[in-house]
């Protein structure tokens, strides 16, 4: 539909005198906020990071998708918003609550409903991409000793990790208790790239510390370097345009350092605090029928550097309980 308006002369909020025309006074603090809430849009790339080992090659496979996916994204969003700008004014877009709605009812006549139906279709999908992703954050952080070891189950049949994955959805209803959808974008773009800012840092203080470990998957040291200069001017300006919003973020995020004194910090816990965790994980199991999952070493992992052998060890294994079974992954 976009290319049939430019085709008909319907780009007047294209020509570069109309495009960059501002209409409100610029702010470089709202710019870091738009960064910010745009960037959510792209936030996929990180994702694939989070099922690595149920990647088949990840060494090879990991970089591919991204390489693929990242312009792919880019591609069609960008021309979709070049559609609705050939319909719509900026004034437009900012007052509509759905632009592609909107875009449809002026455009498509009777068939406006399709644009509906493909937003549902566009967000189940991104809900089905975050859940399964998501989860194996909860998963991962339970088998290194992070949070309570039911998380770390599998299902007996289905292989899936069902705690983790109810986790997830609990997380995600308290969440909910805020309706303002900006809002919501705003704590999790905030929360997400401070703590993509904090790993990428970590990735040049390895680089520098231990430049000798075994680095699959290589990329040059200017990317991170650019990359954590433009995280501090989107999570500084954004923090200063938005104080209270970007504040409460941080609130939730340091919600977890009480948890890991609670699980991790605190070695000699009473008796009847383990009994008491050992009966919630029994229930837990034969509710979710899951129990912890076997894996196998990796017949290369002999060969790798001293300093990387514990990302090929098998899963953290807590004490037993009653229920010893196990099943292949």
């Amino acid at each position: 539909m976009g290319v049939v308006q430019i085709c008909k002369g319907q780009y007047f909020w294209l020509e570069p005198k109309n495009a960059f025309e501002n209409f409100q006074e610029p702010d470089i603090g709202l710019i870091a906020l738009a960064f910010l809430q745009g960037s959510f849009a792209y936030g996929g790339w990180n994702f694939l990071n989070y099922v690595t080992e149920e990647l088949v090659d990840p060494y090879k496979n990991l970089p591919r998708a991204i390489f693929i996916s990242i312009p792919l994204v880019t591609f069609v969003y960008v021309f979709a918003n070049v559609a609705y700008v050939t319909a719509m004014s900026p004034q437009e877009l900012l007052a509509s609550n759905a632009v592609a709605v909107t875009f449809g009812e002026k455009l498509l006549g009777v068939m406006a409903w399709i644009m509906p139906i493909s937003v549902a279709l566009s967000t189940f999908g991104g809900v089905n991409g975050s859940l399964f992703t998501s989860s194996r954050l909860f998963f991962a952080g339970a088998r290194e000793g992070h949070l309570p070891s039911v998380l770390a189950m599998i299902h007996v049949k289905r292989c899936t990790p069902i705690p983790a994955l109810l986790f997830t959805c609990i997380s995600t209803l308290l969440m909910l208790v805020t309706s303002d959808m900006y809002t919501l974008i705003n704590y999790v773009g905030f929360i997400n790239y401070l703590f993509y800012g904090v790993t990428v840092a970590g990735q040049i203080v390895l680089r520098w510390k231990k430049p000798n470990i075994l680095r699959p998957i290589k990329v040059n040291l200017l990317f991170p370097i650019i990359y954590l200069l433009f995280w501090a001017f989107l999570l500084v300006f954004s923090l200063w345009s938005e104080p209270v919003v970007c504040g409460i973020g941080l609130a939730i995020m340091l919600t977890g350092v009480p948890v890991y004194f609670l699980g991790v910090y605190w070695q000699h816990k009473p008796r009847c605090f383990n009994k008491f965790i050992e009966l919630l994980t029994l229930v837990s199991q034969k509710m979710c029928v899951v129990v912890y999952p076997k894996v196998e070493e990796d017949s290369e992992t002999e060969e790798i550097h001293e300093d990387t052998k514990l990302q090929n060890q098998s899963i953290y294994q807590p004490p037993a309980s009653k229920d010893k079974d196990a099943v292949e992954p």
